[in-house]
């Protein structure tokens, strides 16, 4: 199956194609982020790949943004160690999930990899790929599950939050003042 979905970015004023390839195996995610923050044109594509149950396995990124270049390859063993380019990353274990600021659809990773039930509260280390920033580092974040469509994020500490509006395949659909989703095509 594959799912395309065109984001909007309202803080990032940003335009994200992203396709999503599911088979038996797992799923392979690429897309193509443009947009305009901070004053300064960018451009981000990524590459995620996850096992059938939605551990991430592999994030390659990269980012033009004020006229510098990050790229990055991360590998995991869906266990929760790291390698960035090859070399141990011992800083990201116990990481299962990644999150790029810049889209929305790395909420999707813990959302569909976690069993959720009603009402109830998760908090997860995630590797933090902020390719507007140039770095990447272990976050904490807590998820709460309000329906099968809505789920309730924070930072932590908090220093933000957000109930993200999801369609049942755990897509977001709004993410108030980040992302909103304008087209969805699946077949």
């Amino acid at each position: 199956m594959e799912t395309n979905i065109l984001w909007s970015g309202r803080e990032y004023f940003s335009l994200e194609n992203c396709l999503i390839k599911s088979v038996n195996q797992g799923h392979t995610i690429t897309s193509t982020i443009v947009g305009y923050y901070e004053e300064k044109i960018y451009k981000v594509d990524y590459r995620i790949e996850t096992d059938a149950h939605w551990h991430t396995q592999v994030l390659e990124i990269h980012c033009f943004h004020d006229h510098h270049v990050f790229s990055n390859l991360l590998q995991a063993d869906g266990h929760g160690s790291w390698t960035c380019n090859g070399m141990p990353v011992p800083e990201l274990d116990g990481c299962i999930d990644v999150d790029i600021p810049v889209t929305p659809f790395t909420n999707t990773l813990p959302i569909r990899r976690l069993q959720w039930q009603h009402k109830e509260t998760r908090e997860i280390n995630v590797v933090y790929c902020d390719v507007l920033a140039r770095n990447i580092r272990r976050v904490a974040q807590q998820y709460t599950c309000l329906s099968d469509t809505a789920y309730h994020y924070q930072n932590v500490p908090n220093d933000f939050e957000a109930t993200i509006q999801t369609d049942r395949s755990g897509f977001v659909v709004d993410y108030p003042e980040l992302f909103v989703r304008k087209a969805v095509s699946i077949r």
